[in-house]
């Protein structure tokens, strides 16, 4: 990947805990709105200025959130890059169709539709190859999609994936409450109040429960911004968390060993929506892929250690 790289050494103030405010002003961090259509509908779009240099444009950095994120869960990673002085080639931020600012699709977004988004979106934008982030549901996403269009991902970087674990308590549901609890019964939820549990969660915020809620997600839910709290609760959406949870049941993760570009993985060692033993087996189906499992971490890295994962992803030195 094609990245500026902060080579002095790094500031030990920078290794706080989630030391940084969710941003919502795209103009904050020097990206533009756009909306794009696509076959799931009106897909919106924050990426950086178009740049003079007709090569340079023809690449990015694409970043893909979680299910309850948006283009916003990636603004505390583009702060930690400003504050190492380093870059990614012109970042594009997209929020799904059925996330953030997208309005939600007909039929439930799964990875295959999802995947067929980015590339509809790139060609928009006249992209031609990127490289590929994605947190959570998004790293399933830029996976499968480095799987199965080799000749449009240069590099995946994946941050606290829900891949082999999640996979297995959808398939599997019994041995997911056991082995995956959190999220086994976020879906039990879900489906059988999946209406209701918005109602009650927003309701439930609105009384001062809003970190209690965000406990299982954040090691340390007391020390994370509430820019941070309210945007998870805000994006936790049930259709679209169950539809691309139901991606994973019976998906044949044995497509990954064909994926011939750099794979950099991360994840928390607390990830409630993960286990620890979800890196080893990407080092096995991926075997030349760099994973790092950051101790004192939840669900997502990116926001409750920046630095770490950028260091981790080999975004930074230092």
């Amino acid at each position: 990947m094609r990245r500026g790289r902060a080579t002095e050494v790094l500031d030990p103030s920078l290794d706080r805990y989630a030391p940084f405010d969710l941003v919502t002003d795209p103009r904050a961090v020097g990206i533009d709105r756009e909306t794009v259509e696509t076959a799931q509908g009106r897909t919106v779009v924050h990426h950086a200025p178009v740049p003079a240099d007709r090569s340079a444009r023809r690449r990015a950095t694409v970043m893909l959130h979680g299910a309850a994120g948006s283009w916003t869960t990636w603004t505390p990673l583009l702060q930690a890059l400003r504050e190492v002085d380093a870059v990614v080639s012109r970042p594009v931020l997209i929020d799904l169709p059925g996330w953030g600012a997208s309005p939600e699709p007909a039929r439930g977004l799964d990875v295959e539709s999802a995947a067929a988004v980015v590339v509809e979106v790139t060609e928009a934008l006249g992209i031609t190859e990127f490289d590929l982030v994605g947190h959570s549901m998004g790293a399933f996403v830029a996976l499968h999609l480095a799987a199965v269009r080799p000749d449009l991902v240069l590099s995946v970087s994946v941050v606290s994936a829900t891949s082999f674990s999640a996979i297995d308590a959808v398939t599997h549901p019994v041995r997911g409450l056991l082995r995956l609890p959190a999220f086994t019964l976020l879906r039990a939820v879900f489906a059988v109040l999946p209406r209701a549990s918005v109602s009650l969660l927003r309701g439930a915020a609105r009384l001062g429960l809003l970190r209690t809620l965000s406990s299982p997600v954040f090691r340390h839910v007391d020390r994370v911004p509430r820019s941070v709290l309210e945007a998870f609760v805000a994006e936790l959406r049930p259709r679209g968390f169950l539809a691309a949870s139901r991606s994973g049941q019976g998906y044949d993760t044995a497509r990954w060993r064909g994926i011939e570009c750099d794979v950099a993985a991360v994840s928390g060692a607390d990830d409630v929506f993960a286990r620890s033993s979800d890196l080893d087996r990407l080092g096995e189906v991926v075997r030349h892929a760099r994973t790092t499992l950051l101790d004192d971490c939840g669900h997502f890295a990116h926001v409750e250690r920046p630095v770490e994962t950028l260091r981790a992803l080999g975004w930074v030195e230092g």
